[in-house]
């Protein structure tokens, strides 16, 4: 077996890896505050976003199901990778040399499974690509010259041509050092009395990748007259290709889907690739299977569920086409964007389109776009015969089911009158048809038996983010956070100048968090102002060390934190080495903030890291107009603040119980008070 990859490899690894950037691949990401970005999760529904990455830390953790850690642990987990995987395949990306303890690699034979399955499927696309160019893929060519798509195009969406041959694939992969069952579990083969044999034979190819450009699998055409095969063949079920996980040019089209907020489904590889050719550069298809849930979710978190934006679906005009317009009318309420359908009205399919009126055709096509509910109320009014009376009220019925699922007031209105101009009814046999549609349960469709969006019953899954651990649960009525621990505005007072600019009132201070403090092993309760102090002073010890005086805030005792998981996580902070070894203040340089971040997560408990990890990347609640450092300074001023007052009141009581006889040891308690006001008048400069 190789040894295992050095510590100080994958440290630097890390280090030159940047977060953002490779959830970026999987994850529409938008600026939410200092230092921090925000998306949809990947890991569960959502439609509002409260997955956040901080890329100075390196670190995300999603507030709505509580999953967090660095870039290691977000490719483990949406890729279904091993930690070695994962390391290995990152490395591969920026061209970094691994070492291992032994001095060698991992040894070919043992290196993971799913890697190998990667190689295979590069070699198989080459060897494809090759056959394409060369004098047997002249069929090839000419069917792609004749739907419009010269070698140049081809070459451009990496497309090739399978050998009519039984082994020519399965030869040329075990040249390369891979095995049968290798073979045979990346779909690229089949198990026949005499052994294996290719898959894919006498067919044009298409590569199916995944989002980061990998190749996982293949779609073919049958070309030949004799092959008995259906016509368009993929890849079966694999451990790398899942069909109702994947989308057809998402590869090419995700930045152009991101940066436009519009996403264009076709139904096939030739239509993807004559939208992309026409200038429509976010078409993508499903591959071999109607567009479903998985799908879905996949489309939500490129958008990231901008109200803006656009989902728009093409379909031939036959009897077929509608029924798929129908069927991905069942997901239209799981898309916050708008959705539209875009048919062409002689039956042209986008490639067909293109190759007979242009490319500016397909450009009109689908910017004459039609909402989906118009669509499919039409297509519903279509059925019936209205000039009956009989139809009529069945065409009126039929379309009050559809209405009845529209959430936009200004639009339903609109429809109304639709309706009722269609069919030839009044517009209050519309609205009443609809008002009795609602009253019927619906028919729960297969993307409604799932985990429900956020906004809906039963509530999604809150993170363990309500509160610090250790903490008792709110008591019923108190103000909640919304779900998945995002911050609610508040009314918020003027608070007194404490730290950062001397002279005024600093509003950096006031916080926009909503909680309730624990009162369970306290014989007072905390203030809520205490608590947003002592949590917004955590979080800036851990996110900007360096604005912090590291000797002063490791110098506080327990007892400044009174809330006990905050108090756990101070200890932990002090376990790492304090805000000294963080590069504080008063130490040269600046903080090596994931350095800091790894070292303060490794000093906590298993059940603390959850809450560390969300204070790290939790943006700070900066007003307008204030910078993070001046929020920093002045909130951990409050914290001292605080724990000055503490001591003050100490004194006090001591002094009060003092024996009035014993002048000396009053004086020497008055001294002290003195000397502390003292101090809490230097502690904005000193901050």
């Amino acid at each position: 077996m190789a040894g295992l990859i050095r510590r100080e490899d994958i440290d630097e690894l890390r280090n030159r890896t940047r977060i953002d950037e490779v959830v970026g691949e999987f994850v529409t990401l938008k600026t939410a505050g200092i230092g921090s970005l925000k998306g949809l999760c990947p890991f569960h529904d959502e439609k509002t976003p409260s997955f956040t990455v901080r890329p100075q830390v390196g670190m995300y953790h999603c507030f709505g199901c509580g999953e967090s850690g660095d870039v290691f642990a977000f490719l483990q987990k949406v890729e279904q990778l091993s930690f070695v995987e994962t390391v290995e395949s990152l490395a591969g990306r920026i061209g970094m040399h691994l070492r291992y303890e032994d001095g060698k690699g991992p040894d070919r034979e043992q290196a993971s499974r799913r890697q190998r399955l990667l190689e295979m499927h590069e070699v198989a696309q080459r060897f494809f690509t090759q056959s394409l160019e060369g004098e047997q893929g002249q069929i090839g060519r000419e069917f792609l010259e004749g739907r419009g798509f010269p070698l140049s195009s081809s070459k451009e969406f990496g497309l090739g041509f399978a050998l009519k041959s039984w082994d020519s694939l399965t030869k040329q992969l075990k040249r390369a050092g891979f095995s049968e069952e290798e073979i045979l579990a990346g779909g690229l083969a089949s198990e026949g009395g005499r052994g294996i044999y290719d898959r894919f034979r006498g067919r044009v190819v298409w590569p199916i990748k995944d989002m980061t450009s990998r190749t996982i699998g293949f779609g073919a055409r049958r070309l030949f007259d004799d092959d008995q095969g259906p016509k368009y063949l993929n890849t079966p079920e694999t451990a790398l290709y899942h069909k109702n996980q994947v989308l057809y040019g998402l590869d090419l089209a995700k930045k152009d889907i991101a940066k436009t907020k519009r996403v264009v489904i076709v139904e096939g590889y030739t239509d993807v690739m004559a939208a992309h050719l026409a200038g429509v550069t976010q078409a993508v298809a499903t591959c071999g299977t109607a567009f479903g849930p998985e799908h879905v979710k996949i489309v939500r978190r490129l958008l990231g569920d901008d109200p803006t934006g656009q989902v728009i679906f093409t379909f031939d005009g036959d009897a077929a086409g509608q029924k798929a317009a129908l069927r991905a009318f069942e997901f239209e309420s799981e898309f916050t964007a708008q959705t539209f359908v875009a048919v062409e009205p002689g039956g042209l399919d986008p490639c067909d389109l293109r190759m007979q009126k242009g490319d500016g055709a397909l450009r009109e096509l689908i910017d004459g776009r039609k909402p989906l509910f118009e669509f499919v109320i039409t297509t519903a009014i279509s059925r019936y015969d209205l000039d009956s009376v009989e139809g009529r009220i069945a065409a009126v019925k039929a379309s009050a089911e559809v209405l009845a699922d529209i959430r936009d007031r200004n639009s339903l209105s609109h429809y109304y009158r639709f309706v009722a101009g269609r069919i030839g009814v009044d517009i209050d046999e519309v609205e009443s048809a609809v008002r009795d549609a609602r009253k019927r349960p619906k028919k729960t469709q297969p993307s409604q038996a799932r985990q429900p969006l956020a906004g809906g019953p039963p509530a999604p899954p809150q993170a363990p983010s309500q509160s610090p651990p250790g903490s008792a649960q709110p008591s019923p009525g108190a103000p909640q956070n919304p779900a998945g621990g995002q911050p609610a505005q508040m009314n918020r007072p003027q608070a007194p100048g404490v730290g950062g600019v001397p002279g005024r009132d600093d509003t950096a201070i006031e916080y926009v968090y909503d909680e309730r403090p624990d009162v369970s092993n306290l014989s007072a309760p905390i203030s809520p102002a205490r608590l947003k102090t002592e949590k917004g002073a955590l979080m800036v010890a851990l996110q900007h060390p360096e604005f912090v005086n590291a000797k002063l805030f490791d110098s506080l005792s327990a007892r400044a934190f009174e809330h006990p998981g905050y108090r756990r996580i101070q200890a932990a902070i002090k376990a790492a080495g304090g805000l000294k070894s963080a590069g504080g203040s008063t130490s040269p340089g600046t903080a090596d903030a994931a350095r800091w971040a790894d070292a303060v997560l490794a000093a906590s408990d298993e059940d603390l890291k959850p809450y560390v990890t969300q204070l790290l990347v939790t943006p700070l609640p900066v007003a307008d107009g204030v910078s993070a450092e001046g929020f920093a300074r002045g909130i951990v001023a409050r914290l001292f603040d605080y724990d000055l007052e503490r001591i003050a009141k100490e004194l006090h009581s001591r002094l009060q119980r003092q024996d009035t006889t014993d002048t000396a040891a009053q004086t020497t308690l008055l001294g002290q008070l003195q000397v502390l006001e003292q101090h809490r008048a230097r502690l904005k400069t000193l901050m």
